[in-house]
Parts: C-alpha cells; structure tokens; sequence
C-alpha cells in the first residue's frame, strides 16, 4: 500500500503541475471589440436654431422677433446670411474671432458656391464680440470694417447695458456698408 499511495500521489502531482504549466502557458484572449472615434467630432457649438441663435438669452421675444425679420428681409433680398449668435461661454476656444470664423464654418452661413455669409457672436459673460465673415463677404466687409462697427457701435451700446441696440445698430451698419 505504501508504494500504491507514493504511486497515486505521484501521479496526481504530475498531473498537477501538468495543468498549472498549461494554464500558465496558454493565454486565454477574449475578443477585443475596436471603435474607430477619429470620425467622430466632439461638439463644440450648440445646434444653430435660425438667423437668431440667443443662447445666452439676452434679449426678449420681440427684439428676436424684429431681429429676425430683418436679416430674413435681407437674405431674400440679396442672397446674403447674417446670424447673430449669443452664448455664455466659447470654451474650448480662447479667440471669440476663431470661435466665430469656425462656428459660421460648423453651421455653413452664407451660401457656399458664393462664400457670402456673416456670423455675429456675442459671449456676455466673457464680454467679448467677434464678427467672422466668408471670404466673398470679407472682399466689402474687412476686418478693419467689421472692427470699427465693432469699436464704435456695439461696444458702446453694451457699456450701457443695451445689447439689443447694439446688436441691432451694428447688424444695420453692416447691411448698409454690404449694400
């Protein structure tokens, strides 16, 4: 019995130590599931609503009502799209100009074959303006135009308070210099 009990106590070593060596050596895989995101884009920018996108809700019903119809009335008259945004926060951007340009690009203002459109961005907590225009736009609406309305229109009505005034005498200045 003695050899018969060393005998089954080898043999259930062996096998064992068989089992641990295999299970060590194979490796089980389980299948990987890979997700391609490079096409996928982070939104950056809210979903445009129309002519008037008034995120940052800073003016009333009935100033986005006349506002509206206004540059309405205009894009029908002369093909030409302006939209006037306005947010709280342009992160992840630091350049409201940037923001603007990018932001009427996402939302495709204007209309492409002739490049004619205009974005307005107002950030009121970050007290900032950027007007971005397409490059059909920019050949009579420079930057150095769309600073000075900027500089001496908006930015004085916003001091005081009147972002709708402001909105709306820079929007006319500029459909009066666009012709």
């Amino acid at each position: 019995m003695k050899i018969g009990t060393k005998l089954l106590i080898l043999i259930l070593t062996v096998s064992l130590l068989s089992c641990k060596s295999s299970t060590q050596k194979t490796e089980t895989k389980e299948p990987a599931t890979e997700f391609d995101f490079s096409g996928i884009k982070k939104r950056t920018f809210p979903e445009s609503i129309g002519i008037i996108n008034d995120y940052a809700q800073i003016l009333t019903e009935s100033q986005r009502t006349e506002l509206t119809k206004t540059l309405y009335d205009y894009n029908i008259e002369t093909t030409r799209q302006i939209v006037v945004v306005t947010v709280d926060s342009i992160k992840p951007y630091q350049n409201i100009q940037q923001y603007a340009v990018d932001l009427g690009n996402e939302w495709g203002v204007g209309d492409a074959e002739k490049n004619n459109g205009l974005t307005i961005v107002v950030c009121s907590q970050c007290r900032q303006i950027g007007i971005a225009t397409g490059f059909g736009t920019e050949l009579i609406l420079t930057d150095t135009i769309c600073k000075k309305v900027i500089d001496k229109i908006m930015i004085h009505e916003f001091k005081n308070g009147k972002f709708y005034d402001g909105i709306k005498k820079g929007v006319t200045e500029l459909i009066t210099k666009w012709g």
